[in-house]
């Protein structure tokens, strides 16, 4: 998006990379955790301060933590995939939406999943989370109907990001198989995805869309090579 000329904002826990990049990107860079309401009325202060109005929100922050059973599910990584999946979605836009209403044109992209309209065996905690995410964007499409702000959710399927990393708990063998003998999608491909939606006509709102690597049909349905 900086290089299609946008003017960009990064918000991320890690302060040291997130200022590397937003230099890196000629942008800003400010502390953001999703999960912590104060930080983000802070965030929203500091953007308020500095730029007045946002025409582009990209609710990015997401995790899955852990791959058990309901019945072997972790408390605390459910918690965890809620506050950052889903009350980070809900306060992060409530915190910046007078600056999207104060911009002539807006739009509100939110990062979902695939998991936010199928299941699969151990993923409860997080396809609940995307299926909320879901569930907020479609809300939101409806509750800001008639005013110029455009609300689009992105739906990828596997991409090779620090997710699994995560998920796993930094078990970098276990990560790495899950892309094992197929070709993901990367953090590239999701960003032409959202400047593609960002730059239609004012009059076009891409709803949703979902986007997956051509060896993957479904969440469990993937073509691997030997």
């Amino acid at each position: 998006m900086a290089g299609a000329g946008f003017r960009v904002v990064l918000g991320a826990r890690r302060d040291d990379r997130v200022k590397a990049l937003a230099a890196e990107l000629g942008g800003s860079g400010f502390h953001l955790d999703v999960r912590d309401l104060r930080s983000i009325e802070g965030f929203a202060s500091q953007i308020k301060t500095a730029f007045s109005q946002v025409e582009v929100l990209v609710n990015n922050a997401g995790l899955a933590a852990g791959l058990h059973p309901v019945a072997e599910g972790s408390d605390e990584d459910w918690v965890q995939m809620m506050e950052t999946n889903v009350l980070g979605v809900l306060r992060v836009t409530k915190a910046l939406l007078p600056l999207l209403r104060a911009a002539p044109r807006a739009h509100i992209v939110n990062l979902g999943s695939v998991a936010g309209f199928e299941v699969y065996p151990g993923g409860a905690g997080y396809t609940a989370s995307k299926h909320a995410v879901r569930a907020i964007t479609r809300t939101l499409r409806l509750e800001l109907m008639g005013e110029p702000i455009r609300i689009t959710e992105v739906m990828p399927g596997m991409v090779e990001t620090e997710f699994s990393l995560v998920r796993f708990k930094g078990d970098r063998d276990r990560a790495a198989a899950v892309y094992k003998g197929m070709e993901p999608l990367t953090g590239a491909d999701i960003a032409d995805c959202i400047l593609w939606c960002v730059t239609r006509p004012p009059n076009v709102n891409i709803d949703e869309m979902v986007i997956r690597p051509i060896a993957q049909a479904t969440t469990r349905d993937v073509a691997r090579k030997a």
